[in-house]
């Protein structure tokens, strides 16, 4: 049975060496976990220094995809804002990426009126160095 919570701090080791925690010990942040049974399939990750929240960073191994992991880590961080009150949740996801796009739509995200963001250069994160060049389309839910 899958179960989504946030990590708890005695978990980033046994999670880290699964799955990739890109954000790791962000203070304004914190992770969402999917749990199948005692071993974690993805990850989700919430950022809360921006006005609306953006949901970042949501993974699933790729043998666990298809399953509904990423829908119940969206709908758990939708519930996560909820309860500190905010209304809305914000992401970006790639012009390129169909998949993701279409799922976020399936769930309710729909474009802002910000316009498409393109990202290049290399990125720094906590398990090393990216190449990134991508257009980024925004994204937000009414919760």
């Amino acid at each position: 049975m899958l179960e989504v919570r946030p990590l708890a701090d005695d978990e980033s080791e046994l999670v880290g060496g699964t799955l990739p925690l890109s954000r790791l010990r962000k203070p304004s942040g914190e992770y969402l976990i999917a749990w199948e049974g005692s071993d974690p399939v993805g990850h989700a990750h919430i950022e809360w220094g921006f006005d609306p929240p953006e949901l970042q960073d949501v993974f699933v191994l790729a043998s666990q995809r298809r399953r509904g992991i990423a829908t119940a880590l969206t709908s758990a961080a939708e519930e996560r804002v909820r309860m500190r009150g905010g209304a809305v949740l914000a992401l970006t996801v790639g012009a390129g990426n169909a998949a993701a796009q279409a799922l976020y739509r399936k769930l309710g995200y729909a474009r802002t009126a910000e316009p498409p963001r393109r990202v290049q250069g290399t990125v720094q994160l906590r398990t090393g160095p990216i190449a990134v060049d991508d257009v980024l389309l925004p994204l937000e839910k009414r919760l």
